[in-house]
């Protein structure tokens, strides 16, 4: 999953694929270097980011997703809001991306019930705005918690008629979480591949990653962790993960590849 933010602000491309035109020629772009799907977002979710208004997101969207869609590419929309979700899937888009798993607009699992679109249940707790502090990032065991409020959000995805065939599950690296949690949670992927439902990594470029390959105290920055992020790929490839969310993608489709071929081999 190649990832297109049109948006100012993201924290790693932020601005670069605002224009709309400049976001098509982006998405393409990840398509020939190996997505099979690309995820169009109009609103950043990083830590500290503030909401936009619903007209803004749906106009940085919808002529993206209906211009990829149009050339027959697999676009997810990443949204918490059921309106943009609505209109993205009338443009085409083929999944819906919600970071907050339903909880953040009362009517989205309804609409992605109606339309029957498949739907990622992220992890999720508070607005970005938010999600860092203290009270949002305490667990008593952050593996089992996340498993249990994770469970409890498919469950509303169930209770609202969302098919089960149609889930996907996200356990929300560096939502809420702490860098040495997201560690956790990523040597338990296992755990989380254990709901039933395909499961979707979304490390790429994050914080945690910066903090590791930090050098004299200095966050790596967020373009150079590419190469870890393509190393998480594998990782979660290997514990059976469905796909990752990157943003540079050839590396990782490589890594995600060679996965593949020794499943192959060992008829893994």
């Amino acid at each position: 999953m190649g990832v297109v933010n049109v948006t100012p602000d993201s924290f790693s491309d932020g601005g670069l694929w605002l224009d709309a035109d400049a976001a098509i020629a982006r998405g393409r772009r990840l398509v020939a270097d190996g997505a099979d799907l690309v995820d169009v977002g109009g609103e950043s979710t990083r830590p500290g980011a503030q909401r936009v208004d619903e007209a803004t997101e749906l106009d940085r969207v919808v002529p993206v997703v209906r211009a990829l869609a149009g050339d027959g590419i697999a676009v997810s929309v990443d949204t918490m809001r059921a309106r943009v979700a609505e209109a993205a899937w009338q443009a085409g888009a083929a999944l819906v991306n919600d970071v907050s798993g339903g909880r953040a607009d009362p009517d989205m699992l309804r609409v992605v019930a109606d339309v029957g679109a498949p739907f990622v249940v992220m992890h999720w707790r508070a607005h970005s705005a938010a999600m860092q502090e203290a009270d949002h990032t305490r667990y008593g065991d952050v593996v089992a918690d996340v498993r249990a409020e994770l469970s409890r959000q498919v469950d509303s995805a169930l209770a609202a008629g969302v098919r089960p065939d149609r889930l996907v599950v996200d356990p929300g690296l560096g939502f809420s979480k702490t860098g040495e949690q997201n560690w956790e949670v990523l040597e338990a992927l296992g755990t989380f591949a254990s709901l039933g439902h395909p499961l979707l990594v979304a490390a790429s470029r994050k914080r945690f990653l910066g903090e590791l390959l930090a050098t004299g105290g200095e966050l790596r920055p967020a373009v150079e962790r590419d190469d870890a992020s393509a190393a998480i790929s594998v990782l979660a490839a290997r514990a059976g993960a469905w796909a990752v969310r990157v943003h540079e993608v050839r590396a990782s489709a490589d890594g995600v590849r060679v996965v593949g071929r020794l499943r192959g081999s060992s008829g893994g």
